[in-house]
């Protein structure tokens, strides 16, 4: 008997409509419990309201040009309006945990790498999203992504998890400046001599504080009362105004055919390839940490509602392309609301709603800062870690492939680098050892897809450029 069916047996049966759509009684669950983790989940994601619009502002120049800062405020708020609108469409459709808005890193290729380095027009790049977006979409329908999600074995599933949880307090340290890049190492600790850093440490303190002596609502509470101390101490300044009047001109904004007319039919299918790729594989990973997370997977550690989680968040790729702001994904800081207790879609829906209302008040959610946020992420990344005890070390077919995939999540920053190196050890060793017959078929497929995306941009610099 799971933890989560013992919790629902132990706390009354909610009624309702509500209680009973989202199965608040079965999953151990209850309103003020989801709504606080929806709370929790959606401040730690709120950062993605002004990094997105910073982030994809290079499309159109300079930083602090004027085409880049008249993108950053209609950028806002697409990002506010899809994030919202798709989130509560994973609540509703999927009852999942799982909040959506534009995915970091996919967002950086997008302009660096699309717009700066290809060429391709800022409405062009989104063009590949769509595209991206409507092929993902289609493999869901024909039920291909699911089951290649359902064909992963339960070991690399859980390094899977293991190393988003490593990713997590990663990005956790970095954002809050306690690591930087070293002087003759890739990182190094930093001692908190700036304000940011040390408000980053005073925030790590209360929340381990508050989270190992089981204070209710911990982790919200110590972004709450970190905010507060880094105002006080002008590390995060005040908005100049609380109430914006929102734009949506990059709804729309996108161009199916630039990818080919400036790359050519063949290096313009790779490149949608890979993109294609990068969102196939990073939702996977991020649903399978943060549903094993909240107990929610079976015994084979197959996430549940499967097929609507893949289809919404198909859609919100496509939605992310259409608006101007690049591919929406599923959200690894969902983990954070799963640590405060949601287990049902009504958590992806509160994210949701506040996302809308973000879109009237920006301001206030952008008052959150990263050093408030930070170590929330570092213990819910501790939180996801020791989900590597279920993990046979001892096993080298399952034991190595595990490793790749959960170390190179952090060390590339890359979720899909690190389950595909994954993939390609599992398919090999097993290759080698002569149990052929053990591997799915469509790892098969997946592994020789990573080999091409591993090795795209070799592949990119032999074919013919129109």
């Amino acid at each position: 008997m799971s933890a989560v069916q013992t919790q629902a047996e132990q706390r009354p049966a909610p009624r309702g409509g509500l209680a009973d759509y989202f199965r608040f009684a079965e999953r151990g669950t209850d309103l003020r419990t989801e709504v606080k983790a929806g709370v929790t989940t959606f401040m730690v994601m709120s950062y993605i309201l002004f990094l997105n619009p910073n982030i994809l502002s290079n499309m159109f120049g300079q930083p602090g040009s004027p085409e880049a800062e008249a993108f950053k405020a209609p950028a806002a708020a697409a990002t506010a309006l899809v994030a919202g609108v798709m989130s509560i469409a994973m609540g509703v459709v999927a009852n999942v945990p799982i909040a959506l808005a534009a995915g970091l890193g996919i967002n950086a290729l997008v302009a660096f790498f699309l717009v700066l380095t290809l060429g391709l027009t800022p409405a062009g790049a989104m063009g590949v999203i769509v595209i991206e977006g409507i092929i993902v979409l289609v493999l869901v329908l024909v039920g291909l992504r699911e089951a290649i999600m359902h064909a992963v074995p339960l070991s690399l599933k859980r390094a899977i998890a293991v190393g988003i949880g490593l990713f997590i307090l990663f990005i956790g340290f970095f954002d809050g400046g306690l690591i930087a890049a070293g002087e003759g190492t890739p990182v190094q600790f930093v001692f908190p001599t700036t304000p940011q850093a040390g408000v980053t440490l005073i925030g790590l303190l209360i929340t381990i504080a508050l989270f190992v002596r089981r204070v209710p609502a911990a982790l919200l509470l110590s972004i709450l009362i970190t905010t507060v101390i880094a105002i006080l101490v002008r590390v995060q300044p005040l908005p100049s105004q609380f109430v914006a009047t929102p734009s949506f001109s990059t709804l729309g904004q996108f161009d199916l055919g630039n990818v080919f007319s400036v790359l050519g039919p063949l290096a313009a299918v790779l490149t949608i390839f890979s993109f294609m790729l990068t969102d196939f594989f990073d939702t996977m990973g991020t649903a399978t940490a943060i549903s094993e997370q909240a107990g929610l997977t079976d015994e084979r550690g197959r996430v549940p509602n499967t097929g609507r989680l893949l289809a919404v968040d198909s859609v919100a790729a496509i939605a992310g392309g259409a608006a101007g702001i690049s591919s929406n994904t599923s959200y690894i800081e969902s983990a954070a609301g799963v640590a405060e207790g949601g287990r049902t879609g009504f958590t992806s829906v509160v994210v949701g709603v506040l996302f809308l209302a973000a879109i009237l008040l920006s301001p206030l959610a952008t008052l959150v800062p990263f050093a408030a946020t930070a170590p929330v992420l570092i213990v819910v990344g501790y939180l996801m870690v020791t989900l590597i005890r279920d993990i046979d070390f001892a096993d080298v077919e399952e034991g190595l492939p595990a490793l790749f995939a959960l170390i190179l999540m952090p060390l590339t920053f890359s979720i899909t680098v690190g389950i595909g190196a994954g993939f390609i050890s599992y398919v090999v060793i097993k290759v080698v050892r002569g149990k052929i017959r053990d591997i799915h078929p469509l790892l098969w497929v997946v592994a020789i897809a990573f080999v091409i995306y591993f090795g795209q941009t070799w592949i990119n610099s032999i074919l013919p450029r129109a």
